[in-house]
């Protein structure tokens, strides 16, 4: 099983970062909620400040929990543990993604995500 953290980031105007992989990338093209794999011993809240820094340049902080997702891509297990996170600081800069956009949660119907994300975008209209 593969430990992934993913952040909802909301910045002070209430939109919400996401961003589309790569198209040479596992899961190229789609959208999804940015973060990283977990390293031995991180905490997802710690992997996410780090992941967010190296990928996009970016200060976030993690301040709740907002759920975890079990998803299988054929053989490969992700666990896909969100936050909610507030933007601090930074611009934005993209390593492992090809866009980005701030978006409301409306907006989020407009995208296609990568299945492991998909159960938290459904949480976010739930929520709302």
């Amino acid at each position: 099983m593969i430990r992934v953290a993913a952040a909802i980031i909301e910045n002070e105007e209430g939109l919400l970062l996401i961003a589309r992989r790569r198209p040479e990338k596992s899961q190229g093209g789609l959208w999804e909620f940015p973060g990283g794999k977990l390293e031995e011993g991180e905490s997802p809240e710690a992997c996410l400040v780090r992941e967010l820094k190296e990928e996009m340049n970016i200060e976030i902080e993690p301040y709740e929990f907002f759920g975890v997702n079990d998803h299988w891509y054929g053989a490969v297990h992700i666990q896909l543990i969100a936050y909610s996170a507030r933007f601090v600081s930074g611009e934005i800069a993209l390593v492992d993604h090809d866009e980005y956009r701030w978006i409301t949660i409306e907006e989020l119907r407009e995208f296609q995500f990568a299945p492991a994300d998909v159960k938290f975008v459904e949480k976010l209209f739930m929520d709302t």
